[in-house]
Formats: C-alpha cells, sequence, structure tokens
C-alpha cells in the first residue's frame, strides 16, 4: 500500500482525494493550512495545519514513510509550493504538482495585469470607483491607503476586523458561482471594476464571466513564480501520472 500524502485546500485537491480514496492500494491523507473555520468534508483523513517549513514537511514525510507527495494547493500558495518542492527534495520523494492553467482572455473582455495587490491599488487611480475584491484576506489589507473607494469585498469566512475604509461591504461564501449569481451582485453594488486572482479553473469563474457580460474591467493579479516540478492541470493526469510512477517504482524493483 503506497502512502500519499496531499496538499489540499482546493477543489482539485478534494476531487483527487475522492478518486484515490476508493482504492485499496493506497493510504491518502490530505493536509489543509487551516485557515478557513469551515473546510469541505474531505474523502481522506485530514491533518490540518503548518509542517513548519520545508524541514518539518521533509520529516513529517519521513517518519510517516509517505510515497508520493502532490501539491495540489491554491496557484498562489508560493511559499507551500516552494516548501513542497524542497521538502520533496531532502526526503527523496516523488513529488507532482496538480496546477489548474490559469484564465485566458476572450474577445469582450477588458484586463489589466498587476504584479500584486499593492500594485492593484496604484493602478485603480486616485478618483473614486467601486471595486468588487475577491482576493485572499492576507491581500485585502493594503486596500485602506485607498479610502476613496467603495470597496465589496467577498471572502469564505468573514473579514475580521473589517476594512479602516468609510464605505465597503462583505459578503462570504465558497465556490462554484455561477455567471447569473455574480452578474447580479456585481450589479447590486453598481461594481464598476473586479480585482481578483487569475486563480483559474470553473469555480470562481463566474466573476469574470459577469464582468464580461457587463462590460466592467478586470485587474488581476500575476501568479508568482512556482518550482519546476513535474506538473498535470487536471485531476485525471494526476492519476494517471501516479500510475505510471507506481509502475516505473515496480519496474526498477523499489
Amino acid at each position: 500500500m503506497r502512502r500519499i500524502l496531499i496538499l489540499g485546500g482546493t477543489t482539485e485537491a478534494r476531487r483527487l482525494a475522492e478518486c484515490l480514496a476508493k482504492r485499496a492500494d493506497l493510504a491518502v491523507t490530505v493536509s489543509l493550512a487551516g485557515r478557513t473555520k469551515a473546510p469541505p468534508t474531505q474523502a481522506a483523513p485530514v491533518r490540518i495545519g503548518g509542517f513548519g517549513g520545508a524541514q518539518g514537511l521533509a520529516d513529517y514525510l519521513t517518519t510517516q514513510h509517505v510515497d508520493m507527495l502532490i501539491d495540489a494547493t491554491h496557484p498562489y500558495a508560493a511559499n507551500i509550493s516552494g516548501n513542497a518542492a524542497e521538502a520533496a527534495a531532502i526526503a527523496r520523494v516523488p513529488l507532482l504538482a496538480l496546477r489548474r492553467p490559469p484564465w485566458a482572455p476572450r474577445p469582450g473582455d477588458n484586463w489589466t495585469d498587476v504584479a500584486d495587490p499593492v500594485a492593484a491599488v496604484q493602478a485603480l487611480g486616485q478618483s473614486p470607483r467601486r471595486v468588487f475584491l475577491a482576493l485572499g484576506r492576507n491581500e485585502i489589507g493594503c486596500f485602506t491607503l485607498a479610502p476613496q473607494h467603495y470597496y465589496l469585498v467577498r471572502s469564505v469566512d468573514q473579514v475580521d476586523p473589517p476594512l479602516a475604509v468609510p464605505r465597503a461591504a462583505y459578503v462570504t461564501g465558497r465556490g462554484p458561482f455561477t455567471e447569473a449569481d455574480d452578474r447580479g451582485l456585481l450589479s447590486a453594488h453598481a461594481i464598476d471594476i473586479v480585482v481578483a486572482r487569475n486563480s483559474g479553473g470553473t469555480a470562481t469563474y463566474g466573476k469574470i464571466a459577469a464582468a464580461r457580460a457587463l462590460g466592467l474591467a478586470v485587474m488581476l493579479l500575476r501568479r508568482p513564480a512556482l518550482p519546476e516540478v513535474p506538473t498535470v492541470a487536471t485531476v485525471d493526469d494526476a492519476v494517471t501520472w501516479l500510475d505510471h510512477a507506481r509502475a516505473l517504482r515496480i519496474e526498477r524493483g523499489v
């Protein structure tokens, strides 16, 4: 029985765990950072909390006799992905990254790419705007530097404390979000620009499609640089990679 550790927190990680947990030849554990209060139910046993950096993760891989590590974290979780690559090298454990492709612009899109949240604040300009913030909780703090704007903030958990700006509204929710729902949300708050991460996938694409339909501007944070490791884009490809890696190990007598 092979031991698989999935670094999760994404829809793809959850779906991969569902596929692998059904198999008698695998013992799957899903690792969650514990940043959300009520994470979705997983099909496999869950470990919550950090490892203590790359060396801590390497120690875990060794002591728990993990055979394969799958980094299925969010495309913007650069620190975790970096630790995963380093830990896998230290522990000599095969590593696979499951990374969804970024969204690509379509006809009718009005996109601007920016490097980071601070650059997004600067790009909004001085004139008051009505901004939909679809970012992580750790990314929205810098928008207090531009209190002239109205902000609609969507997050999985409640933002506490709220932004120190005079005009802001908050909604909570976990994807998938439909285009129709997001079109209604953006219209109800008279939003004129969406600020988001280029997360890829379908679960949160609703706001992008809604912005296109409403003729709104979209400002996307560029993806961070991630380690160059074996990478697949879909859950099916991850399963195929795992089975191929297993066949190679058997062939080599490992």
